[in-house]
């Protein structure tokens, strides 16, 4: 496959997968914002969610200041925000566009209609009222691209670089998000443990639809940390956690392996971070810190996906 054909491949479906998640991160950040402020000291849960996001300097480069509405629009219409929702679907689809002879019909007319819908609709028109039910179009129009493709497309190079984009935005989603609660929303030691501290872990698992799957899991209707955190980084049986980003990743890679006839370095960085992933204890997480760890791994995702663009040619 040509490297042009297999990164426009990779980034459509990152930049998809990177539609829902700010999706998600704006519907939590948006739930938050209507809460009273009963406790006091806690920093401000919308400058969190331009940090999850990776939008904070975007943002800043055009405001002074932190208001719902302009959040709102910077996170879902903003042209100048490489992330915002139409950045990407738009994105997406002309990436889609230069490769439509490689995807199928379902899976085009599930990119070219959700395009046509977002680019009719204009930022005023999506006030309160509609804000939470636009978001859940977004999430199902994403999750209908997602079928499409799981459900259509042969299983050979064009299914691989499409899992891959997916997968690698995914892993960093969730690695974000996990970081920014536990090293920048809390204000002081002191808070571990307390109201604050349970709110921003129960966020944490909305803003990756894990809730509900939480407490069925682990049968408990608390907020334990070290539970979160092994839900969102060691369970396999979440479909959010990095485990199961690098269970995919490293399939998606072997079978382009097997595929093409060689195993490249990626490949190997990849099974060694699922390696390390399926011997990882939370005990040992969390005495070596958290937030070192949920770095570290950020980076090791980034290096893989730029050593998966230097080893498919991607331009």
């Amino acid at each position: 496959m040509l490297g042009r054909t297999a990164a426009s491949l990779f980034w459509l479906s990152r930049y998809v997968e990177r539609a829902e998640n700010m999706a998600r991160l704006l519907e939590v950040g948006y739930r938050i914002s209507l809460m009273p402020r009963a406790i006091e000291g806690h920093r401000d849960d919308w400058r969190s969610t331009l940090t999850s996001a990776a939008c904070e300097a975007s943002y800043f480069a055009k405001h002074k200041d932190i208001t719902t509405p302009e959040i709102i629009h910077h996170l879902l219409f903003d042209d100048d925000n490489p992330s915002s929702v139409r950045t990407c679907l738009r994105t997406a689809r002309n990436n889609g566009r230069a490769v439509r002879t490689a995807l199928t019909r379902d899976v085009w007319e599930s990119l070219n209609g959700t395009w046509n819908e977002y680019s009719q609709i204009t930022p005023g028109s999506i006030g309160p009222d509609r804000l939470p039910g636009f978001l859940d179009w977004i999430k199902q129009r994403a999750m209908l691209f997602r079928g499409a493709l799981l459900g259509t497309m042969l299983r050979h190079d064009t299914y691989y670089f499409s899992q891959l984009g997916t997968f690698i935005e995914r892993a960093d989603n969730t690695a974000r998000i996990l970081d920014v609660k536990y090293y920048i929303l809390l204000p002081k030691p002191s808070d571990v443990g307390s109201d604050v501290d349970i709110q921003q872990w129960s966020t944490v698992l909305r803003s990756v639809s894990a809730h509900r799957a939480y407490r069925w899991f682990y049968r408990d209707s608390t907020y334990r940390p070290w539970l979160v955190a092994e839900f969102l980084i060691l369970r396999e049986e979440m479909p959010r956690s990095l485990i199961f980003c690098y269970q995919w990743l490293t399939r998606s890679l072997n079978g382009l392996g097997e595929l093409y006839g060689q195993r490249y370095e990626c490949q190997t960085e990849a099974t060694e971070l699922y390696a390390r992933l399926k011997a990882g204890n939370m005990d040992d997480i969390f005495q070596s810190g958290l937030h070192e760890f949920l770095q570290d791994f950020v980076n090791a995702n980034n290096r893989i996906a730029a050593q998966i663009a230097q080893t498919y040619n991607f331009p």
